[in-house]
């Protein structure tokens, strides 16, 4: 390490040239990688509801479909409009009435249900088949130009335009998020840090390491729009505290070394095993995201954990150059900070401890209770805004044509006549089915088979599958919705053992059966991978269970505050919350024991030590909690999609929570348990390097 220490140290120009030109290539892969922006397709492949998905791609061409809704027009001038839509790029064909009948037969001829599905008042639906998934690009430009072509009495709804229009917010917002979290933190740095200077240097440093980040996700593929809004944000956060400690050891060491580079060699050399030691926590806490059956945590899990290991790259060698090239600025502009020295704090916990033991054990149950009870919502449209174009399509046609969600149900071809008949009528008395359309009902008693269109005829049957679409009065993701897909599915399946229930409802219901699973599975993973490596760093088999209970105080208080608040959350914030708060802040309660540990080892009894670890510890864990804070809560503030503010709000607000509670709470169960930890605790209270030089001497 030392070796490496000075080859840094002693080259800060070359580190500087090298870390500017490793921009290019970062560039081209950041701008390379492809976001998705349709959250569904990160479920599992091999659910039934996802190949049926696939099924209604590749055979249909319904699993991206959009309806457009045109209203007080004449006859004439939507066979133009769709005429126009059918000749977009992308689009596969367009549906409406004129395919059954022409425009001037009455449609009153018209089985009840078809009618049903094309009219509403003074409306009329198109139903638009594109030849991509909903999140590819050709559907998405193809949703751009259909955009272009209708008028205001048009209103294009769907999966493929809500992917769009999320698409489009995501894009204008992103830049603001880093913008806002970069001024927050500058703000927060400035006013805790001695120097005017430093918070630009420790941004530019994390900025490239943001940089690089986004750059190597090129051999990902694809990355998620949520993991793209907060990568910048969280990794700005998470890695802020490895400037800090660097530059605080630079400093000790300036005052050992007159030459400036001998100093930073060796902050470098003393600095690296501690931050690397304390990245690790935070690293395990991304990576435990990976084991989410919902492909969505892995993106997230892996990008993060990415990032923190470049933002430690970076800190011991783009950082380390650029204190030294920028050594006069820095100290030449300095000031007083507002952090006080924290005495006051550290009497009031040493010598009230007993009562903050009291408080912490009267916040765990009202804080179980209300994390157990805290409701989420599952179905993603609602975290959009109601004004979106989308959205409001999406309102009207489940105001207008009942359509608040659509079932496709896939079949044997083979399955005989009567069976379909008779399953199709044990749908229909499903509770909360509104209408079913099959061929059947298209070749009943009204329209004789041979006068159905090929192109209808292909709507339902192809490549050996029957097609049914059955509309539900139900919102995806309620309870209701949920027994109602049970029941179809059985139904179906009783009939045909391999029949497959595919579409929103469906794929929403074994997102919240796979989510509660992952909640269950990430939260274990994440403690144990957490609890194991601070039983390595302390060797104690008693710090692993405080550090880690304390922690998860800060996390159940925060998760417990939508319930007591009656907010709903998003359902991704209740499992990824979770996993950053404990990753991000455990690093504030092993700096704090570490410190006690320190004062013990230097001989004082345990009151006096910690006094003296909070007072040495307070400064930096309020720096690095703020900054936290104020680079996650700027975009919670002014994020219009809620999905990304309620993320963003909660993390900010568990940084605070768990500042609050290391400072305050875990001082007091280290007092308390002082002799036990010892006990359980090896080279608790003596150094083993001290004693290996004495056996030495």
């Amino acid at each position: 390490m030392k070796k490496f220490a000075k080859v840094i140290s002693n080259n800060p120009i070359k580190v500087i040239i090298i870390s500017v030109l490793l921009i290019f290539p970062a560039l081209y892969g950041m701008f390379s990688t492809r976001i998705n922006y349709d959250l569904l397709t990160y479920l599992p492949k091999n659910l039934d509801s996802m190949k049926g998905q696939q099924i209604l791609e590749k055979d249909y061409s319904d699993a991206a479909t959009s309806m457009l809704i045109v209203e007080n027009m004449e006859s004439k001038d939507i066979v133009k409009i769709k005429n126009q839509v059918a000749k977009v790029e992308g689009v596969n064909k367009v549906i409406w009435i004129n395919d059954i009948l022409d425009t001037s037969i009455p449609k009153q001829i018209l089985p009840q249900e078809i009618k049903d599905g094309f009219y509403s008042k003074n409306s009329t639906m198109l139903i638009i088949k594109f030849n991509e998934s909903a999140s590819s690009d050709k559907t998405q430009n193809a949703i751009t130009s259909i955009r272009k072509i209708t008028n205001n009495q048009c209103f294009l709804s769907g999966v493929s335009a809500i992917v769009k229009d999320t698409k489009d917010l995501a894009d204008k917002e992103t830049p603001f998020y880093v913008l806002l979290a970069v001024i927050f933190s500058v703000i927060v740095l400035s006013l805790t840090m001695k120097s005017a200077i430093i918070p630009f240097i420790f941004l530019l440093e994390i900025g490239l390491a943001i940089v690089y980040n986004f750059g190597t996700n090129i051999f990902l593929g694809e990355i998620s729009y949520v993991t793209k809004a907060l990568a910048a944000v969280l990794q700005l956060g998470v890695t802020m505290d490895y400037s800090i400690f660097l530059l605080h050891r630079y400093d000790e060491e300036r005052e050992n070394f007159q030459d400036k580079h001998e100093a930073m060699a060796q902050a470098i050399s003393k600095t690296i095993g501690s931050i690397a030691g304390s990245s690790l926590t935070t690293i395990a806490g991304f990576l435990a995201l990976c084991v989410m059956t919902l492909g969505l945590g892995k993106d997230i899990g892996i990008v993060m954990a990415k990032g923190v290991l470049l933002g430690v790259v970076c800190t011991v060698t783009i950082l380390p150059a650029l204190i030294l090239v920028f050594d006069k600025p820095i100290h030449k502009f300095s000031h007083k900070t507002l952090l006080p020295r924290f005495e006051k704090t550290a009497d009031l916990v040493t010598n009230k401890y007993k009562l903050f033991i009291v408080l912490a054990l009267l916040l765990f149950v009202p804080a179980i209770y209300g994390n157990n009870h805290t409701k989420v919502y599952y179905n993603l449209d609602e975290s959009l805004p109601k004004d979106m174009k989308s959205i409001i399509a999406t309102n009207k046609l489940k105001k207008d044509y009942n359509m608040t969600t659509t079932h496709f149900i896939i079949v044997d071809n083979n399955l005989e006549s009567y069976k379909t008949k008779e399953m199709l009528d044990k749908i229909e008395n499903v509770d909360g089915i509104d209408k079913v359309l099959s061929y059947n009902k298209l070749i009943g008693a009204s329209i004789p088979e041979i006068f159905i269109p090929q192109d209808i005829k292909e709507i339902f049957k192809q490549d050996g599958y029957n097609l049914i679409i059955v509309n539900s009065k139900y919102k995806a993701a309620r309870d209701e919705e949920n027994r109602q897909i049970s029941k179809i599915n059985s139904i179906v399946k009783s009939y045909d053992k391999n029949a497959m229930v595919a579409g929103e409802g469906p794929l929403t219901k074994d997102l919240i059966e796979v989510a509660d699973k992952d909640f269950k599975h990430v939260s274990s993973v994440s403690i144990m991978a957490i609890f194991g490596i601070i039983l390595i760093l302390f060797v104690s088999g008693s710090i692993p269970i405080m550090l880690v209970a304390a922690i998860q105080l800060a996390i159940f208080i925060n998760m417990a505050i939508p319930y007591y608040t009656g907010t709903e959350i998003p359902f991704i914030a209740s499992i990824v919350i979770g996993c950053v708060q404990l990753g991000a802040t455990v690093d504030y309660a092993i700096l704090m024991t570490t410190r006690f540990r320190e004062e013990i080892r230097n001989g004082y009894d345990k009151f006096e030590a910690m006094n003296i670890a909070v007072k040495g510890s307070a400064r930096s864990i309020v720096t690095s909690g703020f900054t936290f804070f104020a680079a996650t809560s700027s975009v919670g503030i002014i994020s219009n999609m809620d999905l990304i503010k309620s993320l963003c709000g909660m993390i900010a607000r568990g940084a605070l929570i768990s500042m609050g509670v290391i400072i305050f709470i875990l001082p007091s169960i280290l007092l308390v348990f002082e002799k036990f930890i010892r006990v359980t605790s090896k080279n608790w209270d003596k150094d083993p390097k001290v004693k290996l030089n004495n056996k030495m001497a």
